[in-house]
C-alpha cells in the first residue's frame, strides 16, 4: 500500500524595494524576507533564482557580537559575501518593519565579511538616508590587453586608451574590473560577449568578475561618473546599480588622480539609465595624503510591495 505524505505548506513574506532611489520603478530592484530562520541555503537559492532580482536578501538574529541583524545575500547563482543595494535596501526595509528604532545612528549588519556599519540618517521619523562603510580598497594590477576588453564590450578600442586611465581590478570586499571609456556614448554602447570577456581574463590571468564600465564625461545631471555593470557569471546579464563597485569605483577615482580630495567626499555614479531604471549611488571617500582611509556608499530606497510565498 501506497502512503502520501503530505508536505506542510509553508508561507515567506517578503518587502519589495527600489534602491538608489527615492522613487519607485527606478533603481535596482531587491527582495528582502526579514524572517529567515527556518531557511536553508538551498532554498534561500532556490527562492533567489525565482524572485530573480539581481539579489535577494534573508533576514536572522544576529549571530556575531555587537551586530543587530545577520543578512545573507544571494545573486540568481549564487551567495555572495556583501552587495551595496541590499545592504541599503535591506536598511530600508527593516526600518518600515519598525525593527530599527527611530533613535538610533546606525546598526551593524552581520555579512559574509563580517560586521558592516551602517549610518541612518531621519526624517521626521522616516528613515531619509543610509550609509554603508566598506572595506579599504585592494587594488590589482594595472591590466593591458585594451584589444581583447574593447573586443568583449565592443567598443572601439581607442575609447579605452583615450581614458588615460587603466583597466584594474579593485575590491572593498568583492572585487570587480573597471574598465573607463572615453564617452557616454560608448559606455551605452557596450554590449558585453561572455567568451571574448573570458578571452581577456585568461590573457590577464584573472578569474572572470563582474565589469564595471564607466565615463567621466560632464553632463547636466551632475553626475560623477555615468556606468553600467555586467556580470553573467553571477546570473546578472546588466545591473542597474552596484553598491558593492561602487566603493572600489570612488577608490580608483582617487588612486588615478581622477577626482580631487574634496570631490572624493560626494561622488555620485548614475547607473541604469540603459536599463530605464536609473540610480544614483553616492560615494564618499576620506583621503589623506593619497592614502585612503574610509570609504562609503550611500542612497535611498522606495518600498515598492510586499508579498508571500508559499512554498510545500
Amino acid at each position: 500500500m501506497t502512503i502520501l505524505r503530505m508536505r506542510r505548506e509553508r508561507t515567506y513574506r517578503y518587502l519589495q524595494l527600489d534602491v538608489f532611489t527615492d522613487r519607485v520603478l527606478e533603481g535596482n530592484q531587491l527582495a528582502v524576507f526579514p524572517d529567515a530562520e527556518e531557511l536553508d541555503p538551498e532554498l534561500m537559492q532556490s527562492i533567489a533564482l525565482e524572485m530573480a532580482f539581481s539579489e535577494t536578501t534573508f533576514v536572522f538574529p544576529a549571530e556575531a557580537p555587537q551586530t543587530d541583524f545577520r543578512v545573507r545575500i544571494f545573486t540568481p547563482r549564487s551567495e555572495i559575501p556583501m552587495a551595496g543595494h541590499p545592504t541599503i535596501g535591506t536598511t530600508f526595509a527593516l526600518a518600515h518593519e519598525k525593527r530599527i528604532s527611530k533613535k538610533v545612528s546606525s546598526i551593524t549588519f552581520g555579512l559574509g565579511i563580517g560586521p558592516t556599519p551602517v549610518a541612518l540618517e531621519w526624517n521626521s521619523g522616516t528613515l531619509h538616508f543610509a550609509w554603508m562603510t566598506q572595506r579599504l580598497p585592494e587594488f590589482g594590477p594595472e591590466l593591458e590587453h585594451f584589444d581583447l576588453m574593447a573586443a568583449a564590450l565592443g567598443v572601439d578600442e581607442s575609447s579605452i586608451r583615450n581614458t588615460n586611465l587603466p583597466i584594474q581590478v579593485v575590491s572593498c570586499g568583492l572585487p570587480f574590473l573597471f574598465v573607463p571609456l572615453a564617452s557616454r556614448d560608448a559606455v551605452n554602447a557596450c554590449e558585453l560577449e561572455r567568451s571574448a570577456l573570458r578571452r581577456f581574463c585568461s590573457a590577464a590571468r584573472i578569474d572572470e568578475l563582474g565589469v564595471f564600465v564607466f565615463s567621466l564625461e560632464d553632463a547636466a545631471d551632475q553626475a560623477t561618473a555615468f556606468s553600467r555593470m555586467f556580470a553573467p557569471g553571477f546570473g546578472i546579464a546588466e545591473d542597474p546599480a552596484t553598491g558593492g563597485a561602487s566603493g572600489p569605483l570612488g577608490c580608483f577615482l582617487v588612486h588615478h588622480n581622477a577626482v580631487s580630495a574634496t570631490q572624493a567626499k560626494h561622488i555620485v555614479s548614475l547607473q541604469g539609465v540603459k536599463l530605464r531604471r536609473p540610480s544614483r549611488i553616492h560615494i564618499s571617500i576620506s583621503a589623506n595624503d593619497g592614502r585612503i582611509e574610509a570609504v562609503r556608499v550611500g542612497g535611498q530606497a522606495a518600498l515598492i510591495g510586499e508579498g508571500t510565498l508559499n512554498i510545500r
